[in-house]
């Protein structure tokens, strides 16, 4: 059987729980759901969200009520688990923003990057965070882990990647700093899946603004992704952003690796 691996930004997990969010489980029947912002303490969550239709769960959540957080659903249990990149002692961990999976075969990486809103100090520890991801990534990779890197990146990485580029070369999540991080971070030999497939297709997004009907006018970015390291690469077999798939202002992505890739 191939691994599925479902990546979400839910912008709230009680929230896309009431817009039929275990009927889009049950549905996908996936072996991994990796969630973003789930805005949820683990003090509040319910058994039912805990362990829905057969599956458990892992959390990372934020420090600030009710911010950020990410978790993953899963049916197997994985070898090594590992909260924040510095395992709840570094010097970004408290904002809820990573969980990793490790399994026999690869090693899964939720991530909730920053935004970079909120002025010059934000974008600076958004900054920061990428430098400390990718030492972190990168001494994983040179242990000789084969990586599957999911969640919301916050930017854009090419004007194919957003509606109106040129409208915003001067908004966060398409500033050129934070491009720059994303050619270093793809030119190290992390594929973005997505477009590996799909070189030159455009019109297609991940997040809409909740503003002026956006999503109805498909004037978005393409902020979530799947990378993986190149040497990895060949177990891909297909990547899909679900646009069709409602209860947030991000649209789900699936990954599907070959079926020689166990957990």
């Amino acid at each position: 059987m191939n691994v599925k691996i479902i990546c979400w930004n839910v912008n709230g997990i009680r929230a896309v729980w009431k817009k039929n969010f275990l009927d889009f489980m049950k549905e996908e029947n996936a072996d991994l759901f990796c969630i973003q912002e789930s805005k949820i303490q683990e003090s509040q969550l319910s058994d039912e969200i805990k362990s829905p239709l057969g599956y458990l769960s892992e959390w990372t959540c934020a420090e600030r009520k009710g911010y950020s957080g990410v978790a993953i659903y899963y049916k197997k249990s994985p070898k090594v688990i590992q909260y924040e990149l510095g395992n709840g002692k570094g010097k970004h961990d408290g904002e809820g923003r990573m969980l990793l999976f490790q399994y026999e075969n690869f090693t899964l990486v939720n991530l909730y990057i920053p935004n970079g809103g909120q002025g010059d100090h934000r974008i600076e520890f958004k900054l920061n965070y990428y430098d400390e991801l990718f030492d972190f990534l990168e001494e994983l990779r040179s242990k000789g882990h084969n990586l599957v890197i999911c969640g919301d990146f916050n930017t854009a990485h090419k004007p194919i990647d957003l509606a109106r580029p040129k409208a915003n070369e001067n908004t966060t999540g398409f500033l050129p700093v934070e491009r720059a991080w994303l050619d270093k971070f793809t030119q190290s030999g992390y594929i973005d899946c997505w477009r590996h497939f799909n070189p030159k297709k455009s019109d297609m997004y991940s997040w809409w603004s909740y503003r002026s009907a956006a999503r109805k006018r498909n004037v978005g970015w393409r902020i979530d992704y799947f990378f993986v390291n190149k040497e990895f690469l060949d177990k891909v077999k297909s990547v899909e952003m679900l646009t069709d798939v409602m209860g947030s202002d991000h649209c789900p992505l699936r990954l599907v690796l070959d079926e020689n890739v166990q957990i």
